[in-house]
């Protein structure tokens, strides 16, 4: 079905956080709400977003 998508957390803006694909670390940042992210993350974080949620790896 759906497979596992990998990121790291490029840097943490107030309430946001910039992600970026493991396997494109020069793409463009995926802007993404912090509520919608584990508490613990911080910069360099790698994250697994699966089943339309993430958890760190």
């Amino acid at each position: 079905m759906f497979e596992a998508v990998y990121y790291i957390v490029q840097s943490i803006d107030g309430d946001y956080a910039n992600l970026v694909k493991e396997t494109e670390p020069d793409g463009e940042p995926k802007l993404v709400a912090r509520a919608l992210l584990p508490a613990e993350i911080e910069e360099g974080s790698r994250l697994k977003y699966e089943m339309m949620s993430y958890t760190t790896e």
